[in-house]
């Protein structure tokens, strides 16, 4: 990485975007990078920065969580850099997804050390997402947890507000179509997922990696509460069909109609509703990864 420059941009907003990362960024200048620091309080300014910049640097370093890396997704595509993740948000599901440790210091490592790595995105009405776009549940939840909450309680903030949103939640019919094959169900949530974690390190699905080219979807029937409860564990390891309450899908391409308009949340953010058309972007971007393993990746597209 010796002499190449990065455009860094954070989200200051974040729940960690006020951490001092003085300390984690001496690595990267000792490693020969050299940082542009472009002031961005919006995610207008961070995209601005971004398109005005890009020819100027070798890469992008972008600092804060799954929903600063929702809005900045369109550009990131375009302006066709590697990527660089320091997680400083509340659940940081795509660094998990890529191994990134919760440290800065490390993830400052990781970027120093040079691995890239093609991922796929994913794209429901044009709008592309990282992690997961869903509808039901997961929506109330968006809702109902705020900015302070995320703040104050971080990871926990899910699970405080999880009994509202399932209180405040109704059933709703869907007819899904994925890569042409059709499937009616009864549901209060159902989510699409292109990587492997969200919700705070829960999984999409049991296999679910963010570069196999296609999208894991499930469909959770309504259950009560303690049902519920019971089937709580499941979404640690990531639901499966053999489960009784899943249905579950892998597709490229996925067609999703409600009996009512469901909004639909990307990363944690409302962003859309359905109708919902979702497909799979292959090798969308490139991104800064560890040597090691890690099951939220495959081995095959590391990019010289």
């Amino acid at each position: 990485m010796t002499g190449r420059r990065a455009l860094l941009i954070v989200n200051r907003k974040a729940r960690n975007g006020r951490s001092d990362l003085a300390a984690a960024l001496e690595g990267l200048a000792a490693s020969g990078i050299t940082l542009l620091d472009v002031p961005a309080s919006t995610p207008k300014e961070a995209m601005a920065a971004i398109r005005d910049h890009r020819k100027d640097v070798d890469l992008l370093i972008v600092g804060g969580g799954d929903g600063t890396f929702n809005t900045l997704a369109e550009i990131l595509v375009e302006a066709g850099l590697p990527v660089g993740v320091l997680p400083l948000g509340t659940a940081n599901d795509l660094a998990r997804t890529l191994g990134i440790p919760p440290s800065l210091e490390e993830a400052c490592a990781v970027i120093a050390g040079g691995r890239q790595h093609r991922i796929d995105l994913g794209s429901v009405n044009g709008k592309l997402f990282f992690n997961v776009a869903s509808m039901g549940l997961s929506t109330e939840l968006s809702r109902k947890l705020t900015r302070d909450e995320k703040r104050r309680w971080g990871v926990l903030g899910y699970a405080f507000r999880s009994w509202d949103a399932w209180r405040s939640s109704r059933p709703f019919r869907a007819t899904i179509v994925a890569d042409g094959k059709r499937l009616q169900v009864r549901s209060i949530q159902i989510s699409v997922g292109n990587g492997r974690f969200y919700g705070g390190g829960m999984a999409i699905a049991e296999e679910a990696v963010i570069d196999d080219q296609r999208l894991d979807l499930y469909s959770l029937e309504p259950l009560g509460f303690w049902r519920l409860a019971a089937v709580l564990p499941a979404f640690r390891s990531g639901p499966h069909k053999r489960l009784e309450p899943f249905h579950c899908v892998q597709a490229e391409r996925i067609e999703i109609e409600t009996s009512i308009p469901m909004e639909i949340d990307t990363d944690g953010e409302l962003t859309t509703r359905t109708p919902a058309r979702f497909h799979v972007i292959p090798e969308a971007l490139s991104v800064f990864v560890p040597a090691d393993d890690n099951p939220g990746l495959k081995d095959s597209r590391d990019v010289a």
